[in-house]
């Protein structure tokens, strides 16, 4: 059996997706083209988010439609909160299964690299959430901010210029994590502790995260290494592995920061979903 393309979308996949895209009716009076399906769009769409080139460079012949296209669906979809809604489905299946652990959580966006791959990525087009890159020659770039959780699921991740300092973006990626649902009871969307190296060490922002039942533990400036928190941060490092899996993600190409955003949103509902999948694996093993 052929192995499938990273950039098809299987019928679950398609199933959890089509329903939330927004329904276009098409006119009854100068209908034009028709418009093209949205699965084959998709499809385009994950084919520049894996291979990592411009959209003007998607293949025509592979049947995505032109790159223009895909980028306004990106655009309208994003703009209709496809992606923060699949987010949700599938964090809440994993909850479900009893897979995501909020016992403590990490956060993280290392100056450089992180698993080998890099976190501050250029913007060779400038754009809104670009700075200066400290590790670039101060080239134009973004930085990426993620958070974890014990096993390293991804729960939110955030774009800030380059030259946005580690702790000031300590709460945004915080207070973006959903409200996971999955389970009876009220849905969960705070870990009880939350680890980070000393990139994010200031009294203020512990008094901060403390305000929202959270433990901060945050090693601390001046200290020797060796404080063991790496132990159980290594997971957040994964996670940037992973994401940065993706090509795409690795070079800002796009002017504007939502649809570079939107390929943020869109990566960590595919690694989302992959764990997804190696549940339901597991469960169906013998």
């Amino acid at each position: 059996m052929a192995r499938p393309k990273p950039w098809e979308i299987d019928d679950e996949l398609w199933s959890l997706i089509e329903p939330l895209l927004p329904k276009v009716e098409r006119r009854s009076d100068h209908p034009g083209r028709r418009r093209l399906d949205d699965r084959k769009v998709s499809q385009g769409i994950l084919f520049v988010l894996h291979a990592g080139i411009q959209w003007e460079w998607l293949p025509q012949e592979l049947g995505f439609g032109s790159g223009m296209t895909c980028w306004r669906r990106l655009r309208d979809w994003n703009e209709a909160g496809v992606w923060p809604r699949l987010q949700e489905i599938l964090l809440a299946k994993l909850r479900g299964a009893d897979q995501l652990d909020f016992s403590r959580a990490s956060v993280d966006s290392p100056p450089g690299f992180a698993g080998g791959t890099p976190t501050h990525v250029r913007a060779l087009r400038g754009g809104p959430k670009t700075g200066p890159s400290p590790v670039d020659r101060a080239r134009p770039g973004s930085k990426h901010h993620l958070i974890c959780d014990r096993r390293g699921t991804p729960l939110a991740v955030s774009l800030t210029g380059g030259n946005r300092n580690d702790v000031t973006q300590l709460m945004p990626p915080l207070r973006a994590v959903p409200a996971v649902r999955g389970r009876r009871g009220r849905p969960r969307y705070r870990p009880r502790r939350l680890y980070a190296d000393r990139g994010y060490d200031h009294d203020r922002y512990r008094r901060m995260v403390r305000t929202l039942g959270i433990t901060p533990v945050i090693a601390r400036r001046g200290q020797s290494h060796g404080s063991g928190l790496g132990m159980h941060r290594w997971v957040v490092e994964r996670g940037f592995a992973w994401l940065h899996g993706f090509r795409h993600l690795r070079i800002r190409w796009e002017h504007r920061d939502d649809i570079h955003e939107a390929f943020l949103q869109l990566a960590t509902c595919l690694i989302l979903y992959r764990r997804v999948q190696a549940l339901c694996q597991d469960l169906s093993a013998p």
